[in-house]
């Protein structure tokens, strides 16, 4: 599971910081989250191969998480691109993407297809053989969602001494990837637990995009492997984290401890601070592991 960073910082963009965006690539799938302005600037800078973005989630619609959308869209289609599209979002993306793509005579020569959202319970929005992602309902000042990423486990490992042991053929191995006992030609029946070891443990990564403290997402990212949390403001500035609906490093540090999550990363900071270190401090005296996402920065998590 690889993470990189696009844009990690609150409100305007400026020369040497980039709005909210990122990459994940989680079993051979590439998924974009939110899409603030220079996005496709910043794949650009980081190598990431735009074909290979099929999926993209919106927290919410809010400037700073979207208005590098249409410009995305019309670049695949400059590019020729041919590959359908798919786009999570709030109610209303459709019609805001449609408005500027007519009156700019600009359509797609691919399928774009809008998955809009307005439920405020958790639910699932994505989900094929390896992979399902879902909501994670956020409180700001507009409809927001976050969204838990979760690998399905896998096939389980052959055990190669084991099964060149028992003399099985190699047209039995997916059978026995997939969890059965095998019966051998002297009608023995060698035991799955004998010919495999464990599948490796699934990951899963939760993006809590703009939001104030709110413990109801602690279920639903209970014990995930990682956490990128807002951390809009510092303590000190507590009062106005609440009265904007955002949240503060010790805050999302709370979450990250009473959800048991592995990891914990801070990002969306308000730019009036000249040191990010001074979020990780104060989160670290209420959890360990912590980390700051920057613009470019790419966390591998094995």
């Amino acid at each position: 599971m690889k993470l990189t960073i696009l844009g990690c910082y609150a409100a305007t963009p400026r020369t040497i910081t980039n709005p909210t965006s990122q990459v994940l690539e989680i079993r051979n799938r590439m998924f974009l989250i939110d899409c603030g302005e220079g996005t496709q600037v910043q794949l650009r800078k980081n190598k990431l191969k735009f074909s290979k973005i099929n999926h993209i989630f919106i927290s919410h619609l809010h400037g700073d998480h979207l208005y590098g959308l249409v410009g995305l869209i019309s670049t695949f289609m400059l590019l020729n691109r041919q590959t359908d599209l798919h786009v999570y979002g709030p109610k209303g993306i459709k019609e805001i993407i449609l408005l500027q793509l007519r009156y700019s005579n600009s359509f797609t020569g691919y399928n774009l297809y809008f998955h809009e959202l307005t439920s405020k319970e958790s639910e699932v929005v994505y989900e094929d053989e390896k992979v399902i992602v879902k909501t994670i309902p956020l409180k700001h000042r507009i409809y927001t969602n976050g969204f838990l990423f979760e690998e399905k486990i896998g096939d389980r490992k052959l055990n190669i001494d084991a099964v060149h042991q028992y003399k099985i053929d190699t047209c039995y191995f997916q059978k026995i990837k997939n969890g059965s006992d095998i019966t051998l030609d002297d009608g023995s029946v060698v035991s799955n637990a004998l010919l495999t070891f464990d599948p490796i443990a699934p990951k899963s990564y939760a993006f809590c995009s703009d939001t104030m403290y709110d413990e109801s997402i602690i279920p639903i990212i209970k014990d995930c492997d990682v956490l990128y949390h807002e951390t809009t403001f510092l303590e000190s500035e507590a009062d106005k984290a609440e009265s904007t609906m955002h949240s503060t490093a010790k805050q999302a540090a709370i979450i990250a401890s009473k959800a048991n999550v592995s990891n914990l990363i801070l990002g969306h900071y308000s730019t009036r601070y000249a040191n990010i270190e001074l979020f990780k401090e104060e989160a670290e005296t209420i959890f360990r592991n912590v980390v700051l996402a920057d613009d470019g920065r790419i966390f591998d998590f094995e």
